[in-house]
């Protein structure tokens, strides 16, 4: 693929994404794909799913996992509820995203992708002692299926993120850039945080939003919205990409599952956004 292609964040039968039939209809040529649900995450499911991505053009670049009983419902809801940091559900996430890293394998795709959730503060404390161990664990399985794990941002600042990736002191960990998520959670001004994180960044979001009120940064939801149209400048965040020397897929995300015709009409606007800022960017 050529420098940049356009991408969008898509579902088979699970999750968040956008359906397979916006992303061929609006013949966008790559796709981050949230991993089915574990009863169709099989070699016949893989092959069928190979199959309309071929028939489509379409190219699988990572393979984000999920799970059960996460909820984005508010930023305590998702510090408690989200990713491998909850404790009581840690092993058993941790077991899926090997299965996820398994079905990955399948569908020929070296990347997966997940929120890791809020990394403990407390350095020395034994629940992020316990978490880089998991990680470790999860890194091993995935670097045995030529794969890479990228970690979403967002929940974290950038410097805490950096020093996560330290201590985890592995090379196949990276980083799935969302400059919204940094808003959003109000963990950071993003382009900030992505000059930081550049060497580190293999996959990037696409997506934009509008900060919390001042003073309540970090404790409520900033707003997603469609792209362009938020605080994150993207014309400003593709330049920054390109300073950091990324050549890889613009994977747009536009969760509005609820509102899919919305969805489609904000994914097509970002797709004409996101190819005259490249044109204009690179020439």
């Amino acid at each position: 693929m050529s420098k940049w292609p356009i991408g969008v964040f898509a579902s088979v039968d699970a999750g968040l994404g956008v359906h397979f039939d916006v992303v061929k209809e609006l013949g966008i040529p790559s796709i981050q794909l949230h991993a089915p649900h574990k009863e169709t995450r099989t070699q016949e499911a893989a092959s069928a799913f190979l199959a309309k991505c071929a028939d489509a053009n379409v190219t699988i670049t990572c393979v984000f996992g999920g799970f059960e009983g996460e909820s984005y419902a508010n930023i305590a809801t998702t510090a408690r509820t989200v990713g491998l940091v909850p404790e009581e559900t840690r092993a058993a996430r941790m077991q899926e995203m090997k299965e996820i890293s398994d079905f990955a394998k399948l569908l020929g795709v070296d990347a997966v992708g997940l929120h890791i959730g809020f990394v403990p503060e407390d350095t020395n404390s034994e629940s992020y002692k316990d978490l880089i161990e998991t990680t470790r664990e999860l890194l091993d399985h995935v670097k045995t299926n030529g794969q890479n794990v990228h970690l979403e941002t967002g929940q974290e600042t950038a410097d805490h993120l950096l020093h996560f990736i330290d201590d985890v002191a592995r090379d196949n960990l990276y980083i799935n850039f969302d400059p919204a998520n940094m808003i959003l959670y109000g963990t950071g001004e993003p382009i900030e945080a992505l000059k930081k994180v550049g060497k580190h960044v293999r996959s990037v979001h696409c997506k934009d939003g509008t900060w919390a009120a001042e003073g309540r940064r970090g404790q409520d939801w900033g707003c997603e919205v469609a792209l362009g149209d938020g605080d994150v400048g993207m014309e400003n965040y593709l330049r920054t990409l390109n300073e950091i020397g990324y050549e890889g897929p613009l994977t747009i995300e536009r969760e509005i599952p609820q509102d899919p015709v919305q969805q489609k009409a904000d994914i097509g606007k970002a797709v004409s956004l996101l190819e005259e800022l490249r044109t204009k960017i690179l020439g």
